[in-house]
């Protein structure tokens, strides 16, 4: 990045929130403010026909979302598609919609004046909680109301956005989930916001749609106008309106380094995750939905080391039927055949909620019913999962994984469901592979410490990581408040880490790594010397472990790891780790 602000050059510098560089012409969007909902009086008479247009108005607005969802789910897979679920969620808040329908009632007043006066008094008050990862919920609340109320007066939401004829970066005060989501990529070259953080679900979806983009700039939208040349740095979060031939010729060589990295690993995508002296590793993608099969070859994996299934399970009345799910694990295993697809069971609970009015909201959902608990109590659930599972199984490539075990009755209770499935299925007449391989998630501390006697009942262990660093330190990975305390090199986590993958091996089943450790290059060797047999993560992620992998020697991951479980220090070992990491690939991490 070039160090001089040279003259005739304005630098407005705020949070990188998705990596590249773009250059061209500016379309400046200015804050959206609040619509004026008019308030008139409405007879008595009338009162039940607002409710009635303010319920079509929430049935309109709900369409609009499931299609944003379907749309960003089949462009970028449904994780980032599960983002409006807490848009969707708040459409059925009965506080919400009960709280309006007596406002209008009570006042005798239309409808859009009230649901505008209820939904500005709930982001008020989330605006003003001390808090950034609520504070940015609000973004998620003002999506939705603005959308609603424009359905209510039947405007349609015309912006700049929806005009634009030629490339460009848009610069506005802050850009919804929903605006983000509808980008057209062919004419946003990237965008800069005065609002925002990494966090926010804008953030997220910019890095999923690789739009280079910079947030928390404050008052860019009021600084600069429509039409500028200015030049945007996501790897730094600086954009630099009217920027100097030099500064365009040094940003033009960080693109061109950019672009021969992402040469170097297309060259590994078909090349085998094998280290120089000769160790071979597995290394697989995590799969969201059956939007991502093509990822899976495309970005170099092995087949499929977690297939998480909850998307078949979210946002619906009622759970998808044995033939449903059957269908669908069918077509991944056979478009992946023959390399392994692992199907882990439902693994609702914690941050995904099953969308149940009959059950009471958990003060502390991960550590509650979630997962392999929820399966065990609801069999019929759990039956007809595994039933499908076994009959995909014909296919010859799949394997069966249990999410979040802590010990060894879940084991068993849940091995003996498998038995019973398979007899069913024989009776019927149903085919199924009779030896699929049956796994267990290893993501709690107590499983780790038993995983001698667990590794005697299943066929592999698949550690994720994700909940054991939680479980282990106590830290809520998804609050903000505490983030800087999730510590994956802590030295309790790598102990219990070693501890599995020996328990493993000690027993002839093999171990792998399925959370976001295992997408780390500079973490992937320290996993390699601690014994890790797989690694599998986010398609996207693959390349640049494979790429590190090549370029390794297992032996200098296994100094590095036993230097890990003798040190004291997580900050010296991710030191360490790191230094390995880029003396054997020192084009992943070359400065920007």
């Amino acid at each position: 990045m070039p160090e001089l602000v040279r003259a005739g050059e304005r630098w407005l510098r705020g949070i990188p929130v998705s990596a590249g560089v773009a250059r061209g012409k500016l379309v400046v969007v200015g804050r959206q403010h609040d619509l004026e909902m008019p308030r008139y009086p409405v007879p008595a008479e009338a009162l039940p026909a607002e409710t009635t247009r303010l319920e079509q108005a929430l049935t309109q607005t709900r369409e609009q979302l499931l299609a944003i969802q379907h749309r960003v789910r089949n462009a970028m897979g449904s994780g980032d598609a599960e983002i409006f679920d807490a848009q969707l969620l708040l459409l059925d808040d009965p506080v919400l919609l009960e709280e309006v329908i007596k406002f209008i009632r009570s006042e005798g007043i239309n409808a859009e004046h009230a649901f505008a006066e209820v939904s500005n008094r709930y982001l008020s008050a989330l605006s003003e909680i001390d808090d950034p990862y609520l504070r940015e919920r609000a973004v998620d609340m003002r999506d939705v109301t603005r959308r609603v109320l424009h359905n209510l007066v039947g405007h349609e939401d015309n912006t700049l956005l929806a005009q634009l004829h030629e490339p460009c970066i848009v610069v506005a005060h802050d850009l919804t989930p929903s605006q983000t989501a509808l980008l057209n990529r062919a004419l946003v070259l990237g965008f800069a916001t005065d609002q925002g953080s990494q966090t926010s679900h804008t953030a997220i979806l910019a890095r999923s749609l690789r739009l280079p983009a910079v947030t928390g700039l404050v008052d860019a939208s009021l600084r600069l106008r429509t039409g500028e040349y200015a030049l945007l740095d996501g790897f730094n979060g600086v954009l630099i309106a009217s920027p100097t031939d030099a500064t365009l010729f040094e940003y033009g060589q960080l693109a061109k380094k950019q672009l021969a990295l992402e040469e170097r690993l297309s060259e590994v995508r078909d090349q085998p995750a094998v280290t120089l002296d000769a160790a071979r590793v597995t290394l697989s993608a995590n799969l969201e939905s059956l939007d991502e099969i093509p990822d899976v070859r495309s970005f170099g994996a092995e087949g499929v080391g977690l297939f998480r299934t909850e998307y078949l399970f979210l946002n619906r009345e009622t759970p998808p039927d044995e033939e449903e799910q059957f269908q669908a694990y069918h077509r991944v295993a056979a478009a992946l055949h023959p390399q392994p697809v692992i199907i882990r069971t439902l693994d609702l609970g914690g941050d995904k909620v099953l969308q149940r009015r009959d059950e009471p909201a958990e003060s502390n959902p991960f550590l509650g019913w979630r997962a392999i608990r929820i399966c065990l109590q609801e069999l019929d659930l759990f039956r007809a999962q595994l039933r499908a599972i076994l009959r995909a199984s014909v296919v010859g490539n799949v394997k069966l994984m249990y999410p979040m075990i802590s010990g060894l009755d879940e084991l068993n209770q849940a091995n003996e469901v498998v038995e019973q499935c398979k007899i069913e299925l024989r009776a019927e007449g149903k085919p199924f592979d009779a030896q699929i391989e049956v796994g267990a998630m290893i993501e709690i501390p107590a499983a780790a410490m038993e995983a001698e006697t667990l590794a005697s009942r299943v066929k592999f262990f698949s550690i994720g990581t994700n909940d054991l660093v939680q479980y282990t330190l106590a830290v809520d990975r998804l609050n903000p408040k505490i983030a800087h305390l999730y510590d994956p090199t802590h030295p309790a986590v790598l102990h219990l880490i070693h501890r599995t993958i020996q328990a493993a091996h000690a027993r002839g089943i093999w171990a792998g790594v399925c959370g976001e450790m295992a997408g780390d290059p500079v973490l992937a060797a320290l996993l390699l010397g601690l014994g890790a047999d797989e690694l599998s993560a986010a398609p996207g992620r693959v390349p640049a472990v494979k790429f590190l992998i090549r370029r390794l020697k297992i032996s200098e991951a296994r100094n590095l790891a036993a230097f890990a479980l003798q040190c004291e220090s997580s900050a010296e070992i991710l030191q360490q780790a790191r230094e390995l990491a880029t003396a054997v690939a020192s084009d992943l991490f070359e400065k920007t």
